[in-house]
């Protein structure tokens, strides 16, 4: 026989057993690898199961449960109360509207002044945003004893009201800039300034041109109201 073949078969034998054994170790790795994925699988569904039962998370979840539950029914109280919604009064209903809630505005206004009738296409807007306050107007006209009672002299004029006590006020537009094309958005940052409504966020803030340089534009303009036209 010659001795190359010999030597080259005897060569090509032990490459073979070289892989079958690679091969078998190659097995053996991923047998192991599948046995700890199913082991930290198992304990991954352990965990769970401790999670779902850990007194802590129940007692975050049953605090959150009642939290949303009493804000429903305060928002319902606030509802039977006319809040939501910017609703026109008569003068016999005005004590009753303003000692009834703890935060009220009061536009009163005058049905041919055009500047009242701005007045009235913002609050509307802002009522069904600020639940919490109530939202109401008064024809000026209508109601002669409330007008001298509170000294009103110019319209459009809207009252604060807290705890049924008169506070702010805001007279005319001078507090929004002197011009009849203030946004919403003016108004409420002001209204929000006398903490008479609470901040509330948007995600679109460029509808209206309304941006925090506004906001801080208008809380600097505030001054202290008068009854002075």
């Amino acid at each position: 026989m010659d001795p190359n073949a010999v030597k080259s078969t005897l060569s090509n034998l032990a490459f073979g057993n070289v892989m079958a054994a690679a091969a078998r170790d190659y097995q053996k790795e991923l047998l192991a690898q599948e046995k700890v994925q199913a082991s930290s699988s198992s304990n991954q569904e352990v965990d769970l199961d401790d999670l779902m039962d850990d007194p802590e998370l129940e007692k975050l979840h049953a605090d959150r449960i009642a939290a949303l539950k009493k804000e429903a029914e305060k928002r319902q109280e606030w509802k039977k109360k006319g809040h939501g919604e910017y609703r026109e009064i008569t003068e016999g209903d005005f004590l009753a509207e303003v000692t009834g809630s703890e935060k009220v505005i009061c536009h009163f206004y005058h049905k041919e002044f055009y500047r009242c009738k701005i007045m009235d296409k913002h609050l509307k807007s802002l009522s069904s945003k600020h639940i919490d306050t109530k939202f109401i107007k008064l024809d000026a006209e209508n109601a002669p004893f409330f007008v001298a009672k509170l000294a009103i002299k110019t319209l459009p004029c809207v009252i604060l009201f807290r705890q049924g006590v008169a506070g702010d006020r805001l007279i005319g537009f001078q507090d929004l800039g002197g011009k009849d094309d203030f946004s919403t958005r003016t108004l409420e940052a002001l209204l929000i300034k006398k903490g008479i409504i609470d901040e509330k966020k948007y995600e679109d803030d460029e509808n209206d041109g309304y941006d925090e340089t506004t906001r801080r534009a208008v809380r600097s303009s505030v001054v202290a109201d008068s009854d002075s036209d």
